[in-house]
């Protein structure tokens, strides 16, 4: 897989997914010269763009009647149930596909309440 900066990436496919995706291959993607795996169902024909995925999300949100969220916001969330399972941030960094682990703290941002039940009573504070 080719991501953001040009890496490239081979990453597992878990067997339902691959099966869905070899179904959409023979039987439901639009017979086209295109490479690319995913196109629009609509016309034109091309590959899912750039904001494709958002779009698709949103479009998802509205026919469940939900607030309307994008595709950032699935990595993020994402992030934050692997953070709350305990996974580590390097390993976080690897699902999310990131070179470096500021990228990952970002989208992991600290559970607050999590942080509640460990901290320490400030020095001096016990009565206020």
């Amino acid at each position: 897989m080719r991501g953001k900066g040009g890496r490239a990436d081979r990453l597992p496919l878990v067997a339902d997914v691959g099966e869905a995706i070899a179904a959409y291959l023979r039987h439901g993607r639009p017979r086209t010269a295109l490479r690319e795996v995913f196109l629009r169902a609509l016309a034109p024909i091309t590959a899912v763009g750039r904001g494709g995925v958002s779009d698709i999300v949103l479009r998802a949100c509205a026919r469940a009647g939900i607030a309307p969220v994008r595709a950032h916001r699935l990595r993020h969330t994402v992030a934050c149930q692997m953070v709350a399972a305990g996974v580590s941030l390097p390993e976080i960094g690897e699902v999310l596909r990131h070179s470096g682990r500021w990228s990952t703290a970002a989208y992991a941002r600290v559970d607050v309440e999590r942080l509640r039940q460990i901290a320490l009573p400030w020095p001096g504070g016990e009565g206020r």
